[in-house]
C-alpha cells in the first residue's frame, strides 16, 4: 500500500482531517502534525465518543496506512503491548528437551527465548 505524503504545516494537517469528514481544532490538527512531522506516536485520551478512534481511521484512510488499535489500559506495558512469549510452546520444548535428554540448560535457556517464541502485537 502505498502511503501519501504527509502534512507540510498544520493547516494542511487540518485540510488532511477536513477531507475525511473529521473537524478537528487548532490544537489537535498541531499535534497531528507535529506528530507526523516527527514520526512519532500521537497518544490521545478522552470520554468514549469523542472522537479518538475516528480521528486514527481518518489518518489511516487519508494518508493510505494500515490502522493498528491498541486499547490501553492502566498496567499495559509496552512489553504486553507489543509482544508475548509463547509460554504453551515454551513448556513443550522443555518437555522435549527433558524426554530427549538434553542437560544443557543454557542452550535451552536461550532457545526458548529467542524470536521464534514470541507472539508480536497487535
Amino acid at each position: 500500500m502505498a502511503s501519501v505524503n504527509i502534512p507540510q504545516s498544520v493547516d494542511a494537517s487540518t485540510a488532511l482531517l477536513a477531507q475525511g469528514r473529521y473537524v478537528a481544532d487548532r490544537s489537535l490538527a498541531t499535534a497531528v502534525f507535529l506528530a507526523l512531522k516527527l514520526r512519532r506516536p500521537l497518544f490521545l485520551e478522552g470520554e468514549a465518543g469523542v472522537g479518538k478512534t475516528e480521528i486514527a481511521k481518518v489518518l489511516a484512510t487519508t494518508l493510505n496506512r494500515r490502522l493498528i488499535r491498541l486499547q490501553c489500559y492502566e498496567g499495559l506495558d509496552i512489553a504486553s503491548a507489543v509482544y508475548e512469549w509463547n509460554y504453551a510452546r515454551q513448556m513443550v520444548e522443555i518437555r522435549l528437551a527433558e524426554a530427549a535428554g538434553k542437560a544443557d540448560r543454557q542452550q535451552l535457556s536461550s532457545s526458548i527465548y529467542s524470536p521464534e517464541f514470541l507472539i508480536k502485537r497487535p
